[in-house]
Protein backbone atom coordinates (compact mmCIF):
# COMPACT_ATOMS: atom_id res chain seq x y z
CA UNK A 1 0.00 0.00 0.00
CA UNK A 2 1.26 3.12 -1.38
CA UNK A 3 0.22 5.41 1.69
CA UNK A 4 1.32 3.86 4.96
CA UNK A 5 0.52 5.61 7.86
CA UNK A 6 3.58 5.42 9.30
CA UNK A 7 4.94 7.75 6.24
CA UNK A 8 4.14 10.50 8.46
CA UNK A 9 7.32 9.13 10.17
CA UNK A 10 9.78 8.89 7.33
CA UNK A 11 8.89 12.38 6.26
CA UNK A 12 9.65 14.07 9.32
CA UNK A 13 13.30 12.25 8.97
CA UNK A 14 13.34 13.05 5.33
CA UNK A 15 12.82 17.26 6.41
CA UNK A 16 15.11 17.35 9.53
CA UNK A 17 17.75 18.22 7.17
CA UNK A 18 16.37 19.51 4.21
CA UNK A 19 18.82 21.23 1.55
CA UNK A 20 18.59 24.63 1.12
CA UNK A 21 15.52 26.04 -0.45
CA UNK A 22 15.98 26.81 -4.02
CA UNK A 23 12.55 28.45 -4.97
CA UNK A 24 11.88 29.47 -8.95
CA UNK A 25 8.99 28.91 -11.38
CA UNK A 26 10.94 27.62 -14.21
CA UNK A 27 12.57 23.39 -13.17
CA UNK A 28 13.08 22.84 -16.42
CA UNK A 29 15.26 25.81 -17.85
CA UNK A 30 16.27 23.93 -21.03
CA UNK A 31 13.59 24.51 -23.59
CA UNK A 32 11.96 21.64 -25.60
CA UNK A 33 13.21 21.54 -28.44
CA UNK A 34 11.06 23.28 -31.14
CA UNK A 35 11.62 20.27 -34.47
CA UNK A 36 14.54 18.59 -33.25
CA UNK A 37 12.90 15.19 -32.10
CA UNK A 38 9.20 16.19 -33.78
CA UNK A 39 6.75 13.80 -35.59
CA UNK A 40 4.83 15.32 -38.76
CA UNK A 41 2.06 13.54 -39.45
CA UNK A 42 -1.50 14.13 -40.89
CA UNK A 43 -4.41 15.53 -40.18
CA UNK A 44 -7.91 15.79 -41.85
CA UNK A 45 -11.42 17.24 -40.88
CA UNK A 46 -13.16 14.12 -39.82
CA UNK A 47 -16.58 15.62 -38.39
CA UNK A 48 -18.22 18.84 -37.88
CA UNK A 49 -20.26 19.35 -33.93
CA UNK A 50 -22.96 21.32 -33.95
CA UNK A 51 -22.68 25.10 -32.57
CA UNK A 52 -25.15 25.53 -29.56
CA UNK A 53 -26.81 28.94 -29.35
CA UNK A 54 -24.21 29.96 -31.70
CA UNK A 55 -21.02 28.81 -29.92
CA UNK A 56 -19.23 26.35 -30.81
CA UNK A 57 -19.05 22.63 -29.53
CA UNK A 58 -16.89 22.05 -26.22
CA UNK A 59 -15.63 18.48 -26.29
CA UNK A 60 -14.11 16.29 -23.97
CA UNK A 61 -13.88 13.06 -24.98
CA UNK A 62 -14.61 10.86 -27.74
CA UNK A 63 -14.64 7.03 -27.34
CA UNK A 64 -15.21 3.98 -30.09
CA UNK A 65 -18.45 1.46 -28.93
CA UNK A 66 -17.72 -0.86 -31.83
CA UNK A 67 -20.33 -3.02 -30.42
CA UNK A 68 -23.01 -0.62 -32.28
CA UNK A 69 -20.28 0.79 -34.92
CA UNK A 70 -20.18 4.01 -33.90
CA UNK A 71 -18.43 6.89 -31.97
CA UNK A 72 -19.39 8.83 -29.21
CA UNK A 73 -18.68 11.95 -28.55
CA UNK A 74 -19.73 14.82 -25.56
CA UNK A 75 -20.07 18.37 -25.50
CA UNK A 76 -19.89 20.11 -22.46
CA UNK A 77 -23.50 22.34 -22.90
CA UNK A 78 -25.20 18.91 -22.13
CA UNK A 79 -25.39 16.98 -25.48
CA UNK A 80 -23.95 13.52 -26.16
CA UNK A 81 -23.44 12.66 -30.11
CA UNK A 82 -22.98 9.79 -31.73
CA UNK A 83 -20.57 9.97 -34.79
CA UNK A 84 -20.55 7.48 -37.39
CA UNK A 85 -17.24 5.35 -38.69
CA UNK A 86 -17.33 8.02 -42.22
CA UNK A 87 -18.32 11.09 -39.81
CA UNK A 88 -21.42 11.52 -39.99
CA UNK A 89 -22.97 13.40 -36.91
CA UNK A 90 -26.48 12.52 -34.76
CA UNK A 91 -27.12 13.66 -32.05
CA UNK A 92 -28.25 11.05 -29.51
CA UNK A 93 -28.81 12.56 -26.05
CA UNK A 94 -29.68 15.95 -25.17
CA UNK A 95 -29.42 16.09 -21.11
CA UNK A 96 -30.77 19.29 -20.99
CA UNK A 97 -34.71 17.96 -21.66
CA UNK A 98 -36.64 18.62 -18.98
CA UNK A 99 -37.79 15.04 -18.64
CA UNK A 100 -34.66 13.97 -17.78
CA UNK A 101 -34.40 16.23 -14.92
CA UNK A 102 -30.64 16.42 -14.54
CA UNK A 103 -30.05 20.53 -14.58
CA UNK A 104 -26.57 20.76 -16.53
CA UNK A 105 -24.55 23.42 -14.93
CA UNK A 106 -23.71 25.10 -18.86
CA UNK A 107 -24.98 28.51 -18.53
CA UNK A 108 -24.86 29.71 -21.77
CA UNK A 109 -23.29 33.26 -20.50
CA UNK A 110 -19.96 31.83 -19.16
CA UNK A 111 -16.97 31.30 -21.63
CA UNK A 112 -16.55 27.88 -23.35
CA UNK A 113 -13.55 27.36 -21.21
CA UNK A 114 -15.46 27.32 -17.76
CA UNK A 115 -15.11 23.95 -16.11
CA UNK A 116 -18.68 22.78 -15.66
CA UNK A 117 -21.06 20.91 -18.13
CA UNK A 118 -20.96 17.32 -18.52
CA UNK A 119 -17.28 16.38 -17.99
CA UNK A 120 -17.31 13.24 -19.13
CA UNK A 121 -19.43 9.69 -20.41
CA UNK A 122 -18.22 6.24 -20.60
CA UNK A 123 -20.59 3.54 -22.52
CA UNK A 124 -20.74 -0.13 -20.37
CA UNK A 125 -18.29 -2.54 -22.22
CA UNK A 126 -21.49 -4.55 -22.32
CA UNK A 127 -23.13 -1.98 -23.75
CA UNK A 128 -24.41 -3.55 -27.44
CA UNK A 129 -24.14 -7.28 -25.77
CA UNK A 130 -27.71 -8.72 -25.53
CA UNK A 131 -28.08 -10.60 -22.62
CA UNK A 132 -25.90 -9.04 -20.14
CA UNK A 133 -25.82 -7.30 -17.13
CA UNK A 134 -24.42 -3.93 -19.21
CA UNK A 135 -26.60 -4.41 -21.96
CA UNK A 136 -27.46 -0.51 -22.83
CA UNK A 137 -25.56 1.05 -19.83
CA UNK A 138 -23.99 4.39 -20.37
CA UNK A 139 -22.69 6.80 -17.80
CA UNK A 140 -22.57 10.57 -17.64
CA UNK A 141 -20.36 12.63 -15.08
CA UNK A 142 -22.28 15.78 -14.96
CA UNK A 143 -21.90 19.49 -13.17
CA UNK A 144 -25.67 20.18 -11.83
CA UNK A 145 -26.95 23.17 -10.50
CA UNK A 146 -29.57 21.16 -8.37
CA UNK A 147 -27.94 21.18 -4.68
CA UNK A 148 -31.32 20.26 -2.98
CA UNK A 149 -30.63 16.36 -3.00
CA UNK A 150 -28.25 15.55 -0.38
CA UNK A 151 -24.68 14.41 -2.02
CA UNK A 152 -23.01 10.90 -1.03
CA UNK A 153 -19.65 13.15 -0.60
CA UNK A 154 -19.29 16.44 1.20
CA UNK A 155 -16.84 19.05 0.95
CA UNK A 156 -16.64 20.83 3.97
CA UNK A 157 -17.67 24.11 2.31
CA UNK A 158 -20.29 25.85 4.07
CA UNK A 159 -22.09 27.12 0.58
CA UNK A 160 -21.16 24.89 -2.71
CA UNK A 161 -20.77 25.77 -6.34
CA UNK A 162 -22.48 23.33 -7.35
CA UNK A 163 -23.16 19.30 -7.40
CA UNK A 164 -21.45 16.78 -9.82
CA UNK A 165 -23.57 13.51 -10.61
CA UNK A 166 -22.88 9.99 -12.20
CA UNK A 167 -25.78 9.09 -14.04
CA UNK A 168 -26.52 5.59 -15.38
CA UNK A 169 -28.82 5.81 -18.43
CA UNK A 170 -30.53 2.69 -19.99
CA UNK A 171 -31.05 2.37 -23.33
CA UNK A 172 -33.45 -0.09 -24.96
CA UNK A 173 -32.17 -0.51 -28.16
CA UNK A 174 -28.07 0.46 -27.91
CA UNK A 175 -28.09 0.34 -31.79
CA UNK A 176 -30.95 3.34 -32.18
CA UNK A 177 -30.17 6.08 -33.39
CA UNK A 178 -30.99 8.55 -30.51
CA UNK A 179 -31.34 7.51 -26.79
CA UNK A 180 -34.86 5.09 -26.42
CA UNK A 181 -34.88 4.61 -22.59
CA UNK A 182 -35.95 6.10 -19.71
CA UNK A 183 -34.60 8.59 -16.90
CA UNK A 184 -31.46 7.99 -15.79
CA UNK A 185 -30.71 6.43 -12.29
CA UNK A 186 -28.26 8.37 -9.92
CA UNK A 187 -25.50 6.30 -8.67
CA UNK A 188 -23.52 8.96 -6.55
CA UNK A 189 -23.46 12.36 -6.04
CA UNK A 190 -20.23 14.63 -5.01
CA UNK A 191 -20.58 18.73 -3.67
CA UNK A 192 -18.67 20.53 -4.94
CA UNK A 193 -16.93 23.37 -3.46
CA UNK A 194 -15.78 25.82 -5.97
CA UNK A 195 -16.59 25.99 -10.14
CA UNK A 196 -13.21 24.43 -10.91
CA UNK A 197 -11.80 21.23 -11.10
CA UNK A 198 -14.91 19.22 -10.45
CA UNK A 199 -14.92 15.65 -12.46
CA UNK A 200 -12.28 14.31 -14.83
CA UNK A 201 -12.43 11.72 -17.03
CA UNK A 202 -14.55 8.42 -16.50
CA UNK A 203 -13.93 5.25 -18.07
CA UNK A 204 -13.89 1.34 -18.05
CA UNK A 205 -10.56 -0.17 -18.32
CA UNK A 206 -9.65 -0.73 -22.19
CA UNK A 207 -7.44 -3.79 -21.14
CA UNK A 208 -9.82 -5.80 -18.89
CA UNK A 209 -11.82 -8.43 -20.54
CA UNK A 210 -15.04 -10.56 -19.30
CA UNK A 211 -13.64 -13.08 -16.67
CA UNK A 212 -10.97 -10.77 -15.47
CA UNK A 213 -11.49 -9.12 -11.55
CA UNK A 214 -10.95 -5.27 -13.25
CA UNK A 215 -13.76 -6.12 -16.35
CA UNK A 216 -16.90 -3.76 -15.53
CA UNK A 217 -15.22 -1.31 -12.93
CA UNK A 218 -15.71 2.19 -14.11
CA UNK A 219 -12.79 4.61 -13.32
CA UNK A 220 -13.92 8.42 -12.15
CA UNK A 221 -11.15 11.09 -11.95
CA UNK A 222 -12.32 13.86 -9.40
CA UNK A 223 -10.50 16.81 -9.15
CA UNK A 224 -9.26 18.94 -6.12
CA UNK A 225 -12.47 21.09 -5.53
CA UNK A 226 -11.29 24.46 -7.42
CA UNK A 227 -9.82 27.77 -6.29
CA UNK A 228 -5.90 27.17 -6.39
CA UNK A 229 -3.52 25.12 -4.22
CA UNK A 230 -5.89 23.14 -3.19
CA UNK A 231 -7.62 25.32 -0.81
CA UNK A 232 -9.57 22.77 1.26
CA UNK A 233 -6.66 20.36 1.81
CA UNK A 234 -8.06 17.28 0.53
CA UNK A 235 -6.29 15.81 -2.67
CA UNK A 236 -3.74 14.21 0.41
CA UNK A 237 -6.84 13.02 2.61
CA UNK A 238 -7.99 9.73 1.93
CA UNK A 239 -11.38 10.78 4.02
CA UNK A 240 -12.34 13.08 1.13
CA UNK A 241 -13.17 12.32 -2.28
CA UNK A 242 -11.65 14.91 -4.06
CA UNK A 243 -8.41 14.92 -5.82
CA UNK A 244 -8.84 11.10 -6.10
CA UNK A 245 -9.30 8.59 -8.92
CA UNK A 246 -11.90 6.45 -7.70
CA UNK A 247 -13.12 2.38 -8.87
CA UNK A 248 -16.10 1.44 -8.78
CA UNK A 249 -19.18 -1.09 -9.68
CA UNK A 250 -21.80 0.87 -11.22
CA UNK A 251 -23.60 -2.37 -11.17
CA UNK A 252 -23.24 -3.36 -7.31
CA UNK A 253 -24.41 -2.05 -4.56
CA UNK A 254 -22.76 -2.54 -1.40
CA UNK A 255 -21.34 1.38 -1.37
CA UNK A 256 -22.97 3.60 1.70
CA UNK A 257 -25.94 4.38 -0.52
CA UNK A 258 -26.66 1.11 -1.85
CA UNK A 259 -25.99 1.90 -5.59
CA UNK A 260 -23.02 0.83 -6.37
CA UNK A 261 -20.38 -1.73 -5.36
CA UNK A 262 -16.82 -1.23 -4.38
CA UNK A 263 -14.29 -3.58 -5.00
CA UNK A 264 -12.96 -5.67 -3.02
CA UNK A 265 -9.26 -4.79 -4.19
CA UNK A 266 -9.57 -1.54 -3.95
CA UNK A 267 -6.70 -0.11 -1.67
CA UNK A 268 -8.70 0.98 1.03
CA UNK A 269 -11.84 -1.09 0.90
CA UNK A 270 -10.96 -3.28 3.87
CA UNK A 271 -8.65 -1.64 5.42
CA UNK A 272 -10.46 -1.40 8.58
CA UNK A 273 -9.43 2.60 8.69
CA UNK A 274 -12.56 4.47 9.34
CA UNK A 275 -11.02 7.63 7.49
CA UNK A 276 -10.60 6.50 4.66
CA UNK A 277 -13.08 5.61 1.19
CA UNK A 278 -13.33 2.26 0.15
CA UNK A 279 -13.66 4.35 -3.05
CA UNK A 280 -10.20 5.71 -3.63
CA UNK A 281 -7.98 3.92 -6.57
CA UNK A 282 -5.32 7.00 -6.28
CA UNK A 283 -4.84 10.30 -4.56
CA UNK A 284 -2.90 13.18 -4.40
CA UNK A 285 -4.43 14.75 -8.13
CA UNK A 286 -5.26 17.91 -9.03
CA UNK A 287 -7.48 17.78 -12.03
CA UNK A 288 -7.13 14.53 -14.05
CA UNK A 289 -9.05 15.04 -16.83
CA UNK A 290 -7.39 12.71 -19.40
CA UNK A 291 -6.26 9.06 -19.05
CA UNK A 292 -5.69 5.80 -20.87
CA UNK A 293 -4.57 2.52 -20.58
CA UNK A 294 -1.54 1.53 -22.27
CA UNK A 295 -2.92 -1.80 -23.70
CA UNK A 296 0.81 -3.28 -24.16
CA UNK A 297 1.85 -2.91 -20.30
CA UNK A 298 -1.43 -2.42 -18.72
CA UNK A 299 -0.49 0.79 -17.06
CA UNK A 300 -2.81 3.45 -16.78
CA UNK A 301 -1.47 6.65 -17.80
CA UNK A 302 -2.71 10.10 -16.34
CA UNK A 303 -2.51 13.33 -17.64
CA UNK A 304 -2.69 15.88 -14.42
CA UNK A 305 -3.24 19.39 -14.74
CA UNK A 306 -0.45 21.37 -12.57
CA UNK A 307 -1.08 24.83 -10.34
CA UNK A 308 0.85 26.85 -12.31
CA UNK A 309 4.06 25.68 -12.36
CA UNK A 310 4.74 21.59 -13.40
CA UNK A 311 2.47 19.48 -15.99
CA UNK A 312 2.99 15.59 -15.60
CA UNK A 313 2.18 12.62 -16.69
CA UNK A 314 2.45 9.13 -14.56
CA UNK A 315 1.69 6.27 -14.39
CA UNK A 316 -0.60 5.36 -12.21
CA UNK A 317 -0.69 1.78 -9.96
CA UNK A 318 -3.56 1.29 -7.78
CA UNK A 319 -2.91 2.72 -4.61
CA UNK A 320 -0.81 5.35 -5.94
CA UNK A 321 -0.33 8.93 -4.22
CA UNK A 322 0.81 11.43 -6.79
CA UNK A 323 1.84 13.62 -4.22
CA UNK A 324 -0.66 16.84 -4.73
CA UNK A 325 -0.57 19.63 -2.84
CA UNK A 326 2.68 18.42 -1.67
CA UNK A 327 4.34 17.93 -5.06
CA UNK A 328 3.99 19.54 -8.15
CA UNK A 329 5.05 17.06 -10.71
CA UNK A 330 9.04 16.06 -9.28
CA UNK A 331 9.31 19.05 -6.91
CA UNK A 332 7.87 20.10 -3.83
CA UNK A 333 5.12 22.57 -3.78
CA UNK A 334 6.11 26.23 -2.57
CA UNK A 335 3.16 28.43 -3.51
CA UNK A 336 0.87 28.93 -6.63
CA UNK A 337 3.65 30.09 -8.60
CA UNK A 338 6.53 28.23 -7.25
CA UNK A 339 8.39 25.44 -6.36
CA UNK A 340 11.24 23.76 -4.41
CA UNK A 341 13.70 21.87 -6.65
CA UNK A 342 16.43 21.73 -4.18
CA UNK A 343 15.58 17.97 -2.81
CA UNK A 344 13.49 16.56 -5.97
CA UNK A 345 11.37 13.12 -5.39
CA UNK A 346 12.67 12.84 -1.64
CA UNK A 347 9.47 10.79 -0.23
CA UNK A 348 10.00 7.17 -1.81
CA UNK A 349 6.50 6.36 -1.38
CA UNK A 350 5.18 9.27 -3.97
CA UNK A 351 4.39 8.31 -7.19
CA UNK A 352 6.30 10.60 -9.38
CA UNK A 353 5.89 11.69 -13.29
CA UNK A 354 7.20 9.85 -16.24
CA UNK A 355 7.65 13.11 -17.93
CA UNK A 356 6.46 16.70 -17.27
CA UNK A 357 6.51 20.16 -18.52
CA UNK A 358 6.64 23.81 -16.81
CA UNK A 359 4.80 26.60 -18.32
CA UNK A 360 7.89 28.63 -18.80
CA UNK A 361 9.02 26.84 -21.62
CA UNK A 362 8.54 29.31 -24.95
CA UNK A 363 6.59 26.52 -26.92
CA UNK A 364 3.25 27.67 -24.14
CA UNK A 365 1.29 30.65 -23.48
CA UNK A 366 0.62 32.20 -19.97
CA UNK A 367 -1.06 29.21 -18.31
CA UNK A 368 -0.41 25.45 -19.57
CA UNK A 369 -2.13 22.43 -18.60
CA UNK A 370 -1.88 18.68 -18.99
CA UNK A 371 -3.90 16.83 -21.37
CA UNK A 372 -4.26 13.52 -22.93
CA UNK A 373 -3.51 10.61 -23.40
CA UNK A 374 -3.17 7.95 -26.02
CA UNK A 375 -0.93 5.37 -25.16
CA UNK A 376 -0.12 4.37 -28.73
CA UNK A 377 0.43 0.53 -29.83
CA UNK A 378 -1.23 0.39 -32.95
CA UNK A 379 0.22 0.43 -36.87
CA UNK A 380 -2.07 2.68 -38.77
CA UNK A 381 -0.20 5.79 -37.90
CA UNK A 382 3.62 4.12 -38.52
CA UNK A 383 5.34 7.26 -37.08
CA UNK A 384 3.62 6.99 -33.50
CA UNK A 385 3.59 3.33 -33.17
CA UNK A 386 4.91 3.27 -29.41
CA UNK A 387 4.60 6.58 -28.35
CA UNK A 388 2.61 8.25 -25.64
CA UNK A 389 0.80 11.41 -27.36
CA UNK A 390 -0.19 13.89 -24.38
CA UNK A 391 -0.34 17.73 -24.59
CA UNK A 392 -1.16 21.24 -23.16
CA UNK A 393 -4.38 21.73 -23.70
CA UNK A 394 -4.63 25.56 -23.74
CA UNK A 395 -2.06 26.15 -26.30
CA UNK A 396 -2.99 22.79 -28.48
CA UNK A 397 1.18 21.57 -28.37
CA UNK A 398 0.96 17.94 -29.07
CA UNK A 399 3.66 15.84 -27.41
CA UNK A 400 5.02 12.66 -27.76
CA UNK A 401 7.37 10.17 -25.35
CA UNK A 402 8.21 6.83 -25.57
CA UNK A 403 5.61 4.08 -24.43
CA UNK A 404 8.40 2.06 -22.59
CA UNK A 405 11.51 2.91 -20.22
CA UNK A 406 10.40 6.20 -18.82
CA UNK A 407 10.61 6.31 -15.79
CA UNK A 408 12.40 9.81 -14.78
CA UNK A 409 10.51 12.66 -15.17
CA UNK A 410 11.66 15.41 -16.79
CA UNK A 411 10.66 17.74 -20.11
CA UNK A 412 14.12 16.21 -21.96
CA UNK A 413 12.51 13.12 -23.60
CA UNK A 414 9.71 15.41 -25.14
CA UNK A 415 9.17 15.41 -28.66
CA UNK A 416 6.48 17.58 -30.34
CA UNK A 417 3.67 16.57 -33.02
CA UNK A 418 2.96 18.54 -35.58
CA UNK A 419 0.48 18.37 -38.60
CA UNK A 420 0.68 18.35 -42.24
CA UNK A 421 -2.39 19.86 -43.78
CA UNK A 422 -2.09 22.91 -46.00
CA UNK A 423 1.24 24.18 -46.69
CA UNK A 424 4.23 23.67 -43.59
CA UNK A 425 3.42 21.63 -40.61
CA UNK A 426 1.19 23.80 -38.11
CA UNK A 427 -0.17 22.84 -34.39
CA UNK A 428 -3.15 22.68 -33.77
CA UNK A 429 -4.25 25.85 -32.75
CA UNK A 430 -2.87 27.44 -36.06
CA UNK A 431 -5.19 24.48 -37.80
CA UNK A 432 -8.35 25.77 -35.42
CA UNK A 433 -7.40 29.45 -36.09
CA UNK A 434 -7.47 28.87 -40.06
CA UNK A 435 -11.40 26.95 -39.69
CA UNK A 436 -12.10 30.13 -37.26
CA UNK A 437 -11.11 32.19 -40.54
CA UNK A 438 -13.54 30.39 -42.74
CA UNK A 439 -16.35 30.14 -40.60
CA UNK A 440 -16.22 34.24 -40.20
CA UNK A 441 -14.95 33.95 -35.84
CA UNK A 442 -12.76 35.67 -34.39
CA UNK A 443 -9.46 33.70 -34.31
CA UNK A 444 -9.35 31.60 -31.23
CA UNK A 445 -6.75 32.37 -28.04
CA UNK A 446 -6.23 29.24 -27.08
CA UNK A 447 -7.18 25.53 -28.20
CA UNK A 448 -8.65 23.27 -25.31
CA UNK A 449 -7.18 19.90 -26.93
CA UNK A 450 -8.28 16.45 -26.25
CA UNK A 451 -7.61 13.78 -27.55
CA UNK A 452 -10.41 10.34 -28.69
CA UNK A 453 -9.66 7.39 -29.90
CA UNK A 454 -11.55 5.07 -32.81
CA UNK A 455 -11.10 1.50 -34.25
CA UNK A 456 -8.10 0.47 -35.62
CA UNK A 457 -5.73 2.46 -34.05
CA UNK A 458 -8.09 5.67 -35.29
CA UNK A 459 -6.84 8.34 -33.29
CA UNK A 460 -8.78 12.19 -33.20
CA UNK A 461 -7.96 15.76 -32.14
CA UNK A 462 -10.82 17.51 -29.97
CA UNK A 463 -11.20 21.60 -29.33
CA UNK A 464 -13.62 24.14 -28.37
CA UNK A 465 -13.47 26.40 -30.58
CA UNK A 466 -14.12 25.68 -34.33
CA UNK A 467 -16.56 22.36 -33.46
CA UNK A 468 -14.15 20.28 -35.73
CA UNK A 469 -13.16 16.89 -35.31
CA UNK A 470 -9.93 16.04 -36.64
CA UNK A 471 -8.13 12.57 -37.33
CA UNK A 472 -4.45 11.74 -37.27
CA UNK A 473 -3.89 10.13 -40.79
CA UNK A 474 -0.43 8.73 -41.57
Amino acid sequence: MTHPWGAVVLSAVLLAAPAAAQITNDPFPTPIPTSEGAIVVGVEAFARLPDVAGAPARPMLLVDEPGSGRLFVNDMWGLLHAISYDGVVNTYLDLREPRWGVSVNAPAELAPIMEVGIQSFALHPQFAVAGTAGYGKLYTWTDVDDVSRPADFLSGIDVPSHHIVLHEWTAADPHAATYDGGPPREVLRVEQPFENHNGGRIAFSTTAGPGDADFGSLYLGVGDGGAAGDELDIAQNLGGILGKILRIQPLGSNSANGRYGIPADNPYAADGIERTLGEIYASGLRNPQGYDWDRATGDLLVADIGQSVVEKLSRVPMGADLGWNTWEGSYRYASQTRVDVANPRAEPWITYPVAEFDHQDPLFQRLAAATGVVAYRESSIPQLRDRVLWGDLTGGEVFHVAADGLTDGGQAPLGRVLFRGEGEPSTLLELIRRANATQGREPAARADLHFGRGPDGRVFLLNKWDGVVREIIP
